[in-house]
């Protein structure tokens, strides 16, 4: 088994989310990975470079970028790791949804599959995380289901929440402050032309969000067959 650095496994993490978990595709941009991670283009060319001479991913200079089936196989154990310690941190040691994922970013790192393996059982093998993000099973299994996000609902529709794309403390915050959680109806009133702005109801109360707000908000949708 390869061992990587903290900075490799998190571009193997980044694009497994880029592309087969959250897009349903298979290659990702040099500049969309480095918009994902917060970093220079030049520098994510750098990196890219090395996880190819790793045979981790299929790459191009500054052209796209694909997961090999043993990068693949090691982003979903990152992935797994990371979400076994976020449920742990919110369900045992009340930390906030908003908290937990920085935490698991530095304990997603540890290399021992026997206390993963342990802290799944702990948890009674959770099947999704505190952000409502599915969690690969011990043999590397992940169900990955169709994504909509509450952007592309339909005006009259009533949906529910199912998960964040973003899950920056910041974002998650403001997600709090409007009454949303994980499994909440949401019912989209309208949409504005003029400035795109969304008019949503959450428990009996009237908000308008902006687009960029409603493309972080995974649903589905229980009264149509949108989900898409």
């Amino acid at each position: 088994m390869q061992v990587l650095s903290y900075t490799e496994e998190n571009y193997l993490k980044g694009i497994f989310k880029l592309t087969i978990e959250m897009a349903d595709k298979t290659e990702a941009g040099t500049n969309e990975i480095a918009s994902h991670l917060g970093i220079k283009p030049a520098s994510a060319n750098d990196m890219l470079k090395k996880l190819k001479e790793k045979k981790l991913i299929k790459y191009e200079r500054y052209g796209k970028s694909s997961l090999t089936k043993e990068g693949k196989k090691l982003a979903i154990e990152i992935v797994r790791k990371h979400r076994l310690w976020e449920s742990f941190l919110y369900e045992k040691l009340a930390f906030n949804w908003d908290e937990v994922h920085e935490v698991a970013e530095q304990l997603e790192h540890i290399q021992s599959k026997k206390l993963i393996d342990k802290l799944d059982q702990f948890l009674n093998y959770p099947s999704t995380d505190p952000h409502g993000d599915l969690i690969p099973n011990a043999k590397g299994e992940l169900n990955i289901l169709p994504r909509k996000t509450l952007i592309e609902e339909l005006v009259g529709h009533q949906c529910k929440m199912v998960g964040v794309k973003d899950n920056s403390a910041e974002f998650l915050k403001y997600v709090d402050k409007l009454g949303l959680s994980i499994n909440q109806p949401i019912k989209v009133k309208a949409k504005q032309a003029y400035d795109n702005q969304i008019d949503i109801e959450v428990n009996g109360k009237k908000h308008s969000i902006s687009p960029k707000f409603a493309e972080q908000i995974i649903i589905v949708c229980p009264t149509c067959n949108r989900n898409k």
